[in-house]
């Protein structure tokens, strides 16, 4: 099979893939309005300990503690289930276009924009399935399906391209390390800022600003919100680490040197410095509530203006990558 009708089936498959996110972005939304209408089953009491014994007048006696109520549980809902399953297909769609689109490229496809933005929202698609086994976090799938969305649509209308020899400098292995490390932590980013902004609205919410939006009741509270928010931005936080050291030992093998103040090679250090001082802060000078969430927010901005703005208007070395 030659390459143009392997990209062509790729490009199929992705559009199948978009098709069905949507779908899934529909349903997560409907899960939504549906978590508003239901009430959250009630709490039910149950002992916290069986008891303790105490002598009284020489006979043993069962000291019953006082009995707490267990926490509100929920159940899924048909299209809360209906849109993981959908998310999950059309993350195979995805994957199986992006596949494709480097087999017919005879290399791993992320060498420009329509490349990049297919695997990087693969990966965070996938990512967020994943992370389901550690935590459920469905309540961001709107987010996330509505993201990638947007950035498959970002990608495949304005800026695909037919299959293209790689430029010399990114013929290398640490493409294959360097860029799929820096989409792993973009992906842990953004489900760390859609956290933080789910928290925002929670915080108002419980300092009872407004009354709306009753399906945060069925969602974590503010600052179980911002425990799930850090953990998450410290995974991403490392793999971003790592991105920027594989970068400055690939352009010591590139270009003969490790930094260069290229465009790029700056906007990646200010990410790494914003989160940096996201953990540093709250760690060490007690950053916690809508302060740490918002800075979450501004670093994952900053890594979309790195993707957007910076590969599309600023000149540089790193210029093949909004080919």
């Amino acid at each position: 099979m030659t390459s143009a009708a392997l990209a062509s089936f790729s490009l199929t498959a992705i559009y199948s893939a978009m098709g069905v996110y949507l779908f899934a972005f529909i349903a997560f939304t409907l899960d939504l309005a549906k978590r508003s209408a239901e009430a959250p089953v009630a709490a039910t009491t149950t002992p916290a300990r069986v008891g303790l014994m105490s002598r009284v007048g020489g006979t043993a006696v069962l000291d019953r503690l006082p009995i707490t109520p267990s926490a509100p549980q929920r159940r899924s809902n048909r299209f809360e289930r209906a849109a993981f399953a959908l998310t999950i297909l059309g993350w195979a769609l995805h994957v199986v276009g992006t596949v494709l689109r480097g087999i017919a490229a005879h290399r791993v496809p992320w060498a420009n924009m329509f490349e990049f933005s297919l695997t990087a929202s693969a990966i965070i698609v996938g990512v967020f399935i994943a992370v389901q086994v550690w935590q459920n976090l469905l309540f961001l799938g709107a987010y996330i399906t509505g993201f990638s969305l947007i950035v498959l649509g970002f990608g495949t209308v304005g800026f695909y391209v037919s299959v293209v020899p790689l430029p010399p400098a990114l013929q290398s292995y640490w493409l294959v390390i360097h860029v799929f490390v820096a989409t792993l932590g973009t992906a842990f980013f953004a489900i760390g800022a859609g956290l933080s902004l789910v928290q925002l609205i929670q915080a108002r919410r419980e300092a009872k600003q407004f009354s709306g939006l009753k399906f945060l009741d069925t969602m974590p509270d503010a600052e179980k919100l911002e425990t799930l928010a850090y953990r998450v931005i410290v995974v991403g936080f490392v793999f971003w680490t790592f991105t920027l050291m594989a970068g400055a030992i690939w352009a010591a093998h590139a270009w003969g040197r490790y930094w260069g103040w290229d465009t790029k090679e700056v906007w990646t250090f200010i990410i790494w410095t914003i989160f940096a001082g996201y953990i540093h802060a709250r760690a060490t000078r007690g950053w916690r509530g809508s302060r740490s969430a918002y800075l979450a927010i501004v670093g994952f901005a900053a890594v979309m203006f790195n993707f957007t703005i910076v590969n599309l208007f600023f000149k540089g070395l790193h210029a093949y990558s909004g080919l």
